[in-house]
């Protein structure tokens, strides 16, 4: 009867453990390939991230282009299309990338998972360099495809709309990143693998649907940043004034949404400042 009792509460009380934290500084690392390995990993994912992401809004935009055609402004994947090849291509990319270097594809999740100490800070740099070197590469491929189309209808930039303040674009990139990161955080947590083990839940669809719905409320305001690789690989390759007047708006936001979510998951989520309380408390006792 115990055995059947045991059974029967074995997705209840499932073992699971939580990885030991990441060193901060671990230059050890530097000398590992496999270091190297994930960081190729991300720059080619985020290349590809940026080559079709950025050529699906290009396309859109001549495509419904009212001055080419009457008809135009019905043409053309629309927005809806656009969030779509946005989350697509997360969830395609995190599934091909996450056996090697976690599938971050954004500095803005590996800043959240740095500060979470899922990652190391020498990890954490390379991989945001990778990303957005592998941004500019993926931009710079739609320009070489598309050149005259890509100066004509703003080469993919994140920037401002026009009747928005830059507080409320501060706002809805800390809004939708925090949606994203917390996604992440939620989609990739050990406790609830373990207690969902009998659900199959693959974990990069939940986050490129984060992706989607986030571009689906945020591209009428910013054109939708929430990862700051992707919007400095555009503003590299069109090097307007207005994207870059508007750039700190697509890091800030996303940081400080990263931040926010990192907190909420790791403090308030897995108790991290009930369990860090109670071990102060017993120190002192």
């Amino acid at each position: 009867m115990a055995k059947d009792a045991g059974e029967g509460g074995e997705f209840a009380a499932k073992d699971y453990a939580d990885p030991p934290p990441a060193a901060l500084v671990d230059a050890a690392e530097l000398g590992r390939w496999s270091l190297y390995r994930a960081a190729i990993a991300e720059f080619v994912a985020t290349l590809l991230f940026l080559y079709v992401t950025v050529a699906t809004v290009i396309g859109y935009k001549h495509q419904s282009d009212p001055n080419l055609s009457p008809a135009a402004a019905c043409a053309g994947v629309g927005i809806l299309g656009i969030a779509w090849a946005f989350g697509g291509m997360i969830f395609i990319l995190v599934y091909c990338t996450a056996g090697i270097s976690g599938g971050h594809i954004n500095p803005a999740v590996t800043f959240g998972l740095l500060l979470a100490r899922k990652v190391s800070l020498v990890r954490a740099l390379l991989y945001m360099v990778a990303q957005c070197l592998g941004a500019v590469c993926g931009v710079g491929l739609v320009k070489g495809f598309q050149k005259a189309f890509f100066v004509r209808y703003g080469g993919g930039a994140n920037e401002l709309a026009a009747g928005y303040s830059k507080g409320t674009g501060l706002a809805a990139e800390i809004i939708g990143t925090f949606v994203l990161v917390y996604t992440v955080f939620s989609a990739t947590d050990p406790k609830r693998s373990a207690r969902d083990s009998h659900v199959p839940v693959l974990a990069p669809l939940p986050i490129g649907f984060a992706v989607f719905m986030v571009h689906l409320a945020t591209i009428p305001i910013t054109g939708t940043g929430i990862n700051p690789a992707r919007s400095f690989g555009a503003a590299v390759i069109y090097n307007q004034d207005k994207a870059w007047d508007d750039q700190w708006i697509f890091w800030a936001g996303p940081f400080i949404g990263a931040a926010i979510a990192a907190a909420y998951h790791q403090y308030v989520l897995r108790a991290g400042a009930v369990k860090a309380l109670s071990s102060f408390r017993s120190f002192n006792a």
